[in-house]
């Protein structure tokens, strides 16, 4: 059995991706609204909800791969939850700033995520890693969290929320705009008719469907 959890719905990208890769593949997914969003928690905070939901999933459903179906939980808890089960394998999200950098042909990349994954190691990480020869700007967009929380996935508001964080990005001369969130890819095509061909949208989803058939072998 493969657990996922999320602050709420953004996960669900990644488990539609699961389910395309792995048709047929028990699940159970928590979706935990009563504490969205995590972007804005401590990262004592995040541990103790992540460890929850993982001793859940673990001891109640015996789920054997846990997917952190987001990149705040993953950013500040996956070190702890690796040394507190060492028995179960765990699968996280951190921003695609890799593929990005490698295939810009700008040499500028836009990355947009929660004020709690920027803050977390392996993003900082990554980025060193990676990016150190393209020129990487980020924009916080906790309120796209808020937006697909409600339900709006489109129309005036949701264009308007895209704009403003995306257009400033294009416009300094990204080609290449990294979804850092699980929330934001429900807004992807929003993001996609705004950019309108100017820049490519990153969307980590499929590479982590593909890290989870693997662990299943």
């Amino acid at each position: 059995m493969t657990g996922f959890f999320d602050s709420g719905f953004g996960g669900l990208c990644i488990l539609e991706a699961f389910l395309r890769e792995c048709p047929g593949e028990p699940f159970v997914y928590l979706a935990d609204n009563s504490n969205c969003p995590y972007g804005n928690k401590s990262q004592a905070e995040i541990i103790a909800i992540a460890d929850r939901l993982t001793r859940e999933l673990v001891e109640r459903h015996r789920c054997r791969i846990v997917v952190l179906a987001c990149n705040t939980a993953t950013a500040q808890a996956i070190d702890h939850l690796r040394a507190a089960y060492p028995h179960i394998k765990f699968v996280g999200l951190e921003p695609a700033v890799k593929p990005a950098a490698q295939s810009s042909k700008s040499g500028v990349v836009g990355v947009l995520a929660t004020r709690g994954t920027f803050a977390g190691r392996l993003y900082r990480n990554t980025s060193c890693r990676y990016a150190g020869h393209v020129k990487v700007l980020t924009r916080v967009a906790d309120d796209w969290v808020e937006l697909v929380e409600r339900g709006i996935t489109d129309g005036p508001e949701a264009e308007r929320a895209v704009a403003d964080h995306i257009l400033p990005l294009i416009e300094a001369g990204a080609d290449r705009l990294v979804l850092g969130c699980t929330h934001f890819p429900h807004l992807k095509p929003v993001i996609e008719r705004i950019a309108a061909g100017r820049a490519e949208v990153v969307d980590p989803s499929p590479a982590v469907a593909r890290q989870i058939r693997r662990l299943l072998v």
